[in-house]
This record gives C-alpha cells, structure tokens and sequence, in this order.
C-alpha cells in the first residue's frame, strides 16, 4: 500500500477481536490509537491522543476511524497543525452523537464539527445503523467534503455485522493512497 501509516480509530468501548478493525491490524500491522478511557471517551483527551500517534508515525498516515472514532477525525482535522501528516481518512458508521440518547451515554461529544476535511475521505454507511441515519452520515460526509458509501444494510458496520475481514472496505483504504 505504497508505504502509509495506518492507524486505527475505534469507537466507543474500543473495537473487539471480530471487528474488520481488528483483523485489518493483526492481518496487515496497523496501528490501534490506544484510549486512557474506552468506557468514558473524553473528546479533548481522545483528540490528545490522536494528535501524539500521528506526530509519531512516519508519514503519509491513513485514517481508519469507526463510529466515535469519525467524530473524533473531524474535531482533530479542525483543531490541529498536523493534518498535512495524513494523506486520508476511511471513517465507517459515523454515529449521530447529537441525538438525545447517545448525547446522554456519551457526552461532551457534541455538537459535530462539520468542518471540510483537510485530506480525502470516504464516509462508508448503512442503511439501518441504530446509531445513525443513512441520511445524517450522508449530510455529514458532504459537510467533510468525503465520498459517501453506501453499504447497504449492514447495521452500526461492527463484528455483529458479520463482515469478516470486510475486504470491501479495505479496498477503499487502498484508493486512499492514490492521488
């Protein structure tokens, strides 16, 4: 994959062994963004800690973000000096954390940061994801300035979504690399 640092962003509670996630890093030795606080994610740690892992890692890097982890993308590209480092992001199942419920079991995340990326992107969503719209990840991977993707329904895009090592979605990562 000519040579990229990919790092790999979960979500909320982190991304089991089952996850695409997961098996992309055993599979292929990318790089997990490890959390102080899987349970508790706190924006402005996470952004932290996203910030240190793309300072350290050779660049171009590539993004693998899913569920919390794409909001944690948009406030980190909107805050940081270093976003030149990153050559693109793939951000998967993108949750609406400003709707009541999930603003309650996740806050401090909220309101979106709805800012264009600086880098290219592909926003990969389902059309049955209980954690978000079709129709929110669409208007969000617009505001990004990403290319959307519609996987059709596949729930929250996670290990219960039966995907394997989703080899669909590692295809798009590999777009990522080119111009």
């Amino acid at each position: 994959m000519n040579h990229a640092t990919v790092l790999i962003l979960p979500g909320w509670l982190d991304s089991e062994a089952a996850h695409w996630q997961s098996r992309w890093e055993a599979a292929h030795g990318y790089t997990r963004v490890q959390q102080h606080d899987w349970l508790r994610p706190l924006r402005g740690d996470w952004t932290v800690q996203l910030e240190d892992a793309v300072l350290a890692a050779p660049a171009p890097v590539l993004l693998v973000a899913h569920s919390l982890g794409c909001i944690l993308v948009a406030w980190w590209a909107a805050h940081s000096r270093h976003t030149a480092r990153v050559r693109g992001a793939l951000l998967v199942a993108p949750p609406d954390v400003e709707r009541d419920d999930l603003r309650q079991q996740i806050p401090g995340w909220a309101p979106v940061m709805r800012r264009p990326l600086p880098f290219r992107a592909i926003v990969a969503a389902s059309t049955d994801d209980p954690y978000g719209a079709f129709e929110h990840a669409a208007t969000l991977a617009g505001q990004w300035n990403g290319e959307l993707k519609n996987v059709g329904p596949l729930g929250h895009i996670n290990a219960d979504s039966g995907l394997g090592d989703w080899p669909e979605g590692h295809a798009w990562l590999q777009t990522l690399m080119k111009d």
